[in-house]
């Protein structure tokens, strides 16, 4: 049954995207009437008046439109994603030439993983075609399934459909030991910029004003399996139309000392987020669990 609703859901969504994507658009223009008025407002507000506290209420408050209006175009895109030809999607998503010879690169100097660390900044499952651009890899993402089961098997297959793999966090290190046993050079993407559960909390970071938590298992690996290190610098030219530059970190994971890959993550996306601030994410609670409350939390022993 759980296979048939996916296969229902799935086939819902391809009818709709065989609409044209500015018709898509349109539809989410009117959408982002409501999403704007009743989808998380207060949080995006807050979040945005204390992350850019030298800015004006009517500057706040075109940030605000501005990320609204883009929220729903990921939305359409997504949505579009389901029909879109390899063709048209390489002509929307662009990798600088840089870029790959970059990746190609670490491969040719002995690596055997290549870690690309982004945020959620620009449309990410676009992100997702980079598996066209190095067709010398074996692209995959790492990812936590969904809760709910048929829309975690929906959106599992338009995302492979790029031809990359899918990897659950859970089984992460012993899949990627494999697949470098089987020859395989590998290309994997980290979304990097979630906030952890209490547990999983070990660092804290500075990140637009404010102390932030910061998932450390995507440093852990690259050291465990001394996989070069990039930051992937997303850009939005216009409408429907991405371009990546990736950007070498560290070819040398081990000789970094601890948090300080994640930190320079973090502040290489906090510059991009500070150059185009409505490209990213605001509607996620990210600051919910403050330092002061963990270190209380650290004292009492409390770490759930």
């Amino acid at each position: 049954m759980q296979t048939f609703l996916s296969h229902l859901v799935y086939g819902l969504f391809w009818l709709i995207s065989l609409l044209p994507l500015r018709v898509l658009y349109w539809i989410f223009d009117i959408v982002y009437i409501f999403v704007k008025r009743f989808y998380r407002k207060r949080v995006v507000h807050d979040n945005l008046v204390k992350s850019f506290p030298d800015k004006t209420a009517d500057e706040i408050a075109k940030i605000e439109r501005d990320f609204y209006h883009v929220f729903c175009d990921y939305f359409a895109e997504d949505i579009k994603s389901f029909s879109m030809s390899k063709k048209e999607m390489m002509r929307r998503v662009v990798f600088s030439e840089e870029s790959v010879r970059v990746i190609r690169e670490q491969f040719e100097n002995g690596k055997d993983y290549v870690f690309a660390y982004l945020g959620h900044y620009c449309n990410w499952e676009w992100m997702a075609s980079f598996a066209y651009w190095m067709p010398f890899a074996h692209c995959a993402q790492l990812y936590s399934p969904l809760q709910n089961k048929v829309f975690d098997q929906v959106f599992l297959k338009l995302r492979q459909q790029y031809g990359g793999e899918c990897i659950p966090m859970a089984i992460s290190p012993r899949r990627l030991i494999q697949l470098r046993n089987e020859g395989k050079k590998l290309f994997v993407a980290f979304i990097a910029d979630q906030l952890p559960q209490w547990k999983g909390i070990h660092h804290y970071t500075p990140f637009l004003q404010r102390d932030t938590a910061v998932f450390t298992g995507a440093e852990q690996m690259a050291k465990k399996f001394n996989a070069s290190v990039i930051y992937s610098h997303l850009y939005r030219p216009k409408r429907g139309h991405y371009y990546i530059e990736l950007e070498l970190m560290t070819a040398e994971p081990k000789a970094q000392p601890d948090y300080d890959i994640t930190d320079t993550f973090m502040r290489m996306l906090e510059q991009d987020i500070v150059r185009t601030p409505h490209l990213w994410l605001w509607t996620h609670k990210r600051w919910r669990r403050t330092k002061e409350e963990w270190l209380e939390r650290q004292k009492k022993g409390n770490v759930n």
